[in-house]
């Protein structure tokens, strides 16, 4: 029998990346819902299965907007666990500035984590420049006017295969080559000032996920951007590759069930030692 839902549990709400959908977390949400806890993906305009054409969303605000609709629609009395993954991390910020106190605590897997001394987009460009011919291999890239920075992506089927999906099953690759879309950057609107501040974006609790082996957000990258910006803590999962919540559900979900009971009780009791033990025992993760 499915365990009862209390309406006071924390409610994880889960954040694709770019070109994919709320599709690609289907085995997580399987794991979280069949133990009783609060879930929901969503499709981001353009994004999964939704129905808006890519070149009709004008703005990251557009793209995003299902997002802070989602939020706004949790009863006030639940906290959000917010998961970006990858590109998703950009998106999650974007929430954390508009919903700070709806949320307990903000994950980032092997995703963007920008910080708000400079505008998210340096975080895009920091990745973009270092990145090889060889790492993009059959990627489709449309440029405006900064030849550094391209407006639009579609992966390639060789990439896929080689990089994003790398660690995952045939079934896996085959279902992102069936769903996944072409998407953009918002390179412009992620570059504007203040779009992330201290006061609101700051004010939320981060931890962050490493995934060994992603050669599309490399270990080397993710740690460059926890050493940055520190988050509260730091979890690892071996092996994970990219797309970690196809390649290793089990273990990205007991990651999450230990951060929303940690956070919980420490916004609960509201001690300092708690979070000190806390911060500890993920240093060692």
């Amino acid at each position: 029998m499915e365990k009862a839902i209390m309406n006071n549990n924390p409610h994880f709400v889960l954040v694709h990346g770019a070109g994919h959908g709320g599709w690609c977390w289907f085995k997580l949400l399987s794991l979280l819902r069949s133990a009783g806890h609060h879930a929901t993906v969503i499709d981001l305009a353009s994004a999964g299965t939704d129905p808006t054409k890519l070149d009709d969303v004008a703005s990251i605000h557009h793209h995003v907007q299902p997002l802070m609709d989602l939020i706004e629609g949790i009863p006030q009395q639940q906290k959000v666990v917010l998961v970006g993954h990858s590109y998703g991390g950009l998106l999650i910020s974007l929430a954390m500035e508009k919903f700070p106190h709806r949320i307990l605590v903000s994950v980032f897997v092997t995703g963007y984590m920008p910080h708000f001394h400079c505008p998210p987009a340096a975080v895009l460009q920091k990745l973009f420049m270092s990145l090889s011919v060889e790492t993009v291999m059959d990627c489709e890239f449309k440029f405006g006017d900064d030849p550094e920075m391209p407006n639009s992506v579609v992966y390639g089927h060789n990439f896929l295969r080689q990089k994003l999906y790398k660690n995952c099953s045939e079934e896996d690759l085959e279902l992102g080559k069936l769903l996944v879309r072409p998407f953009k950057m918002f390179f412009e609107d992620l570059s504007k000032e203040s779009v992330l501040t201290e006061a609101k974006f700051g004010s939320v609790d981060r931890v962050f996920i490493v995934c060994e082996g992603d050669e599309v957000m490399e270990e080397k990258f993710q740690r460059l951007m926890i050493e940055e910006f520190p988050p509260k803590a730091v979890k690892y999962i071996y092996g994970g590759g990219h797309m970690v919540m196809l390649s290793k559900p089990k273990q990205l979900y007991q990651h999450l069930i230990e951060v929303a009971e940690s956070f919980s009780s420490i916004n609960q009791c509201n001690d300092p030692q708690v979070f000190s033990s806390f911060e500890k025992l993920a240093a060692l993760n």
